[in-house]
């Protein structure tokens, strides 16, 4: 009995990691596509906010995920922060949907109807991100690299919240903490996949 409890523990570990290893390299790969071809049609198109949907559904239980593989080590912070960062990730796949039913042009758009809730939300994701992201580095449990490239990113999320910047810029943020989440992915899937590589 005890070696059929171990046996399903070690699945279930293995599973996980797969799983979410697979999401952090899917779902942000997702959002680097809805965001390169948002830039190039100049605005939201329905194909592009159908991939920026399936990119952002699966991110709350993405961080919650990563968070969980660390959470021991990592503490309270890293959870509270990875709980926030998810909020925000609810509230944007929100906004996505909105902008499908109300045939929102642009990111510009957007931020204008929705205002100040958009902009706190953006607020939490950064104060969430960051909170996760240091949290993580200190327990030394996910790839270093990639936390570096994700808080990188969130930190360029913040300058250009605050600063006119052109819109090719304005993606430089979300493109870097995207691959920072990959990377993450990356090396969960190499580590449950196989050992032997």
């Amino acid at each position: 009995m005890d070696d059929m409890r171990q046996s399903v523990k070690w699945w279930t570990h293995e599973a996980g990691g797969v799983l979410i290893g697979v999401t952090a390299v899917v779902a942000p790969m997702l959002h680097l596509l809805s965001d390169v071809l948002e830039w190039h049609s100049g605005g939201f198109t329905q194909t592009q906010l159908l991939i920026n949907l399936f990119g952002f559904l699966p991110m709350p239980f993405l961080i919650i995920g990563l968070n969980q593989i660390q959470r021991q080590r990592a503490g309270w912070p890293a959870s509270v922060g990875a709980i926030l960062y998810a909020w925000a990730f609810v509230y944007f796949t929100y906004t996505t949907i909105y902008s499908l039913a109300y045939s929102v042009p642009t990111y510009q758009a957007l931020w204008d109807q929705l205002g100040w809730i958009y902009t706190l939300h953006g607020g939490l994701m950064i104060v969430g991100g960051l909170m996760f992201g240091v949290s993580a580095l200190k327990a030394k449990v996910l790839s270093r690299i990639g936390l570096a490239l994700f808080l990188i990113g969130l930190m360029l999320n913040l300058i250009v919240s605050l600063l006119p910047v052109p819109e090719i810029v304005q993606i430089s943020g979300s493109t870097i903490r995207n691959l920072g989440l990959i990377g993450l992915g990356i090396e969960l899937l190499f580590k449950h996949l196989d050992t032997d590589i």
